[in-house]
């Protein structure tokens, strides 16, 4: 994606034993925290502002992740609105030992640019390149209406990508 910045980053850790629960696995508000930080990275690389979390949605956790396993947190930024801006994040755990490397997590995480006074400002515009940044892309207003009509800041008869989802062009329904 172009962008005024290089908004992708990758941020990797190592699970210690304070990191996972009774049965040796990362505890899941861990990974959470980490993937926040790996996610306002990309997302303060480009708007090269400070950048506040406004939403965390579609976390799915695919496989546990064990103790001493290293994790590749990928994360990168996927549209710009007005003064926000959408960051998709895939979890990779990787144990060095076995050789193994495994996708464990994805998720979105949208951010909000703020001057230093708190106040909101507006976000660089980003221009997708690649056939998966433009699906990225595109996809990115349908979870972003998604996600207001879920948080009641927009109605669901105002969302017409989400409703364009469901409309069947043949019957006019």
């Amino acid at each position: 994606m172009k962008t005024p910045k290089d908004s992708h980053t990758i941020m990797n850790e190592l699970v210690l034993p304070n990191d996972t629960n009774t049965l040796n696995n990362l505890m899941g508000g861990r990974l959470l925290h980490w993937m926040d930080i790996a996610a306002a990275i990309a997302a303060q690389k480009h708007c090269n502002r400070i950048v506040v979390t406004a939403s965390v949605d579609n976390v799915s956790f695919q496989s546990p992740i064990k103790l001493g396993d290293v994790i590749s947190i990928e994360s990168k930024v996927t549209r710009a609105f007005n003064t926000s801006v959408e960051v998709r994040l895939d979890v990779w755990a990787q144990n060095i030992p076995s050789g193994t490397r495994n996708k464990s997590n994805e998720a979105y995480y949208t951010f909000v640019a703020l001057d230093k006074e708190g106040n909101t400002v507006k976000v660089p515009e980003l221009i997708p390149e690649t056939e998966e940044d433009k699906a990225l892309f595109a996809g990115a207003l349908r979870r972003r209406q998604l996600r207001l009509v879920l948080a009641g800041r927009m109605k669901a008869d105002d969302a017409t990508e989400l409703k364009a989802l469901f409309f069947d062009p043949l019957s006019g329904r």
